[in-house]
């Protein structure tokens, strides 16, 4: 049973994309790797951008800045 973990920030990621995100993640794994998509299970984590640090400073601190 494949387990896909998917982290992204939490930036208004609609339902309809997190569905795409999931049916694709199914998709892939079952075109590569052969796997069943009834027993695929895709999990989304979204985090908060003060929680996630990208070169010593948090996705917060670089959206401010223009990186």
């Amino acid at each position: 049973m494949p387990f896909v973990n998917i982290k992204i920030t939490n930036e208004d990621v609609t339902p309809e994309k997190k569905a795409e995100l999931i049916k694709g993640a199914t998709e892939l794994l079952k075109n590569v790797l052969g796997k069943n998509p009834a027993t695929t299970v895709v999990v989304i984590e979204e985090i908060d951008t003060d929680n996630w640090g990208i070169g010593g400073e948090t996705v917060t601190q670089r959206r401010k800045n223009g990186k």
